[in-house]
């Protein structure tokens, strides 16, 4: 059940117009606060305190409604009833939307020729989980890995590669584009060369295409590593520039047909800043002075592949924030030429940073490969269960790693920068990915060890016991609003603020004890298999893995 919506709409109903509905800071005074009576006021001209104390008796008609009492200029607090909450929480939570969307999502986008690094965590870890919140509410989602794979990037692989030979390994491909491109820096011939091979590569040139295909296969295989390591869904369709570039002529006639495209200095351009633009909006470039595939076509070129093929309500994309203008120009020309009907939205996510505040870098001052971050986690993680004086398998081992990762990647706000530190990350306290494990890990102890668990249980609810399951009650209106607000951070922080209450109610609640009588014990069972199964689905949309042990 969304407690929130449930009851809002009840007291809406119940007084005939639209009030907000809180949630106190301290708990002692009420689960829900309204500010109905201050709201009537206005149009009444009544005291707000004694429009209030005429408000109660309708809200306690409510079935829900335990007590109501009048606080402060005239809110009113709200207790409810244990047995509401008691059989609201055994309920399954059941949060498909109510209007099921078609959702095309683009993320990842990582680049053929170069191994991923540490700027392709956070587009895959929050698209990823986009992903599975969309799944969860019941939308039917396509997850496109728009990768880099036609560019001059691969002009420049190519160059080297005729010059030196076909990589045999990922590790030996991943060095060609550096060198090359460092070579285009100094030799002006060269770069010539690489832009000569990516006009004719695009164009067709057989040898260069089989060049291409034996390379694409060590890069792609890459990839798969890397993403079955970070436990991602695995992608719908893989389809990056070359994929869509069957279908730049037929952008490109649409375009010109709306009359969009201008030349500028022997390139094809469109304008898309408006009167209202207050900041620099320059013009989109569809077409190099050179004659090749933009970046900006392919994007539009996939718009109208997708809207094409799969007829989606919305269009998705998760990039670094740095790319905010190219989408905005992008948007711009889809809707202005009629490319498709969908949402087009774009989240932006910010950088990971050293402790300096600076971008992360390895200790040689490197770019951080995705591989080598894995590798260090993993490393932290050991270190410190060797330290607890513990022993755990390499699958337990990787389990946290992964933990520690993805959840502080998703425990900030996407659009903010944040610290990357590993030892902070892979503390077993506080904020992290291994404390939501542990928690869990806790919680599944206890039901093991319990063996069956009553489902008739409906006795009076301690102060902690109504937390915990309120807060579960809670859990749709979090995953619905993480949706809307394409805010990831939102399932983190609901994670952690349930865990919390879980580790509460464990430390002042005793369960398996054996002064705890048999009623009692059955009654807190029941909130830890509720606990269990909503922190569980939390940590399943996070693409997090509970381990046996810890």
């Amino acid at each position: 059940m969304n407690l929130y919506k449930y009851v809002s709409n009840a007291i809406n109903d119940k007084l005939g117009f639209v009030a907000n509905l809180e949630t106190p800071r301290n708990r002692a005074f009420g689960d829900f606060s309204t500010n109905a009576a201050m709201v009537m006021a206005k149009s009444t001209g009544k005291n707000p305190r004694e429009l209030a104390a005429e408000i109660l008796p309708k809200l306690s008609e409510l079935g829900f409604v335990a007590d109501a009492s009048v606080a402060g200029p005239g809110f009113i607090n709200i207790k409810l009833k244990d047995d509401f909450i008691w059989a609201a929480a055994k309920e399954p939570h059941n949060t498909k939307s109510e209007k099921a969307q078609k959702i095309d999502l683009d993320y990842g986008g990582y680049n053929v020729g170069k191994a991923l690094h540490i700027g392709h965590l956070r587009t895959s870890i929050v698209g990823d989980t986009f992903n599975r919140i969309a799944k969860f509410l019941g939308h039917t989602t396509k997850s496109y890995n728009h990768i880099g794979d036609w560019g001059r990037p691969m002009g420049l692989i190519i160059a080297w590669i005729l010059e030196y030979g076909m990589p045999q390994s990922a590790e030996e491909l991943n060095k060609m584009y550096p060198a090359s491109t460092a070579r285009a820096k100094e030799d002006e011939a060269w770069m010539a060369r690489a832009k000569e091979i990516t006009a004719e590569l695009q164009a067709g040139n057989p040898e260069y295409r089989k060049i291409y295909d034996d390379f694409m296969k060590i890069s792609l295989a890459q990839m798969d590593e890397v993403l079955k390591k970070l436990n991602l869904l695995p992608f719908d369709a893989t389809m990056g520039e070359r994929g869509v570039a069957p279908y730049v002529a037929e952008t490109q006639k649409i375009l010109e047909a709306k009359n969009l495209l201008v030349e500028s200095d022997g390139a094809m351009i469109v304008n898309v800043k408006t009167d209202e633009d207050t900041a620099p909006m320059p013009p989109l470039m569809f077409r190099t002075s050179s004659d090749t595939q933009t970046y900006a076509a392919a994007d539009l070129s996939a718009i109208y592949y997708r809207t094409k093929t799969d007829s989606p309500d919305v269009i998705g994309y998760f990039t670094d924030s740095r790319q905010n203008l190219h989408f905005q120009q992008v948007f711009r020309v889809a809707k202005m030429a009629g490319l498709t009907n969908a949402e087009l939205f774009h989240t932006g996510f910010g950088a990971l940073t050293g402790a300096d505040g600076k971008p992360f870098k390895t200790r040689d001052g490197g770019v951080a490969e995705l591989l080598d971050i894995i590798d260090m986690v993993n490393d932290a993680v050991r270190t410190r269960v060797k330290e607890a004086g513990k022993e755990l398998d390499d699958e337990t081992i990787s389990a946290i790693a992964l933990a520690a990762v993805k959840f502080n990647d998703l425990l900030h706000d996407v659009r903010s920068d944040y610290v990357f530190d590993p030892n902070q990350i892979t503390s077993f306290e506080g904020r992290t990915g291994p404390y939501i494990l542990y928690t869990a890990v806790r919680l599944n102890s206890v039901l093991k060890r319990a063996g069956e668990v009553s489902d008739s249980i409906m006795g009076q609810l301690s102060e902690e016991e109504r937390n915990l399951l309120i807060a579960t009650l809670d859990f749709e209106r979090t995953v619905q609003t993480a949706f809307d607000n394409r805010a990831t951070d939102m399932i983190a922080n609901y994670a952690y603020d349930l865990c919390q209450l879980i580790n509460t109610f464990y430390h002042n609640c005793p369960i398996l004890r054996d002064d705890v009588d048999a009623a009692t014990r059955a009654q807190r069972l029941a909130v830890v298999r509720i606990a269990r199964d909503t922190l569980a689905s939390a940590i399943d949309l996070m693409g997090l893995k509970i381990p046996e042990e810890m």
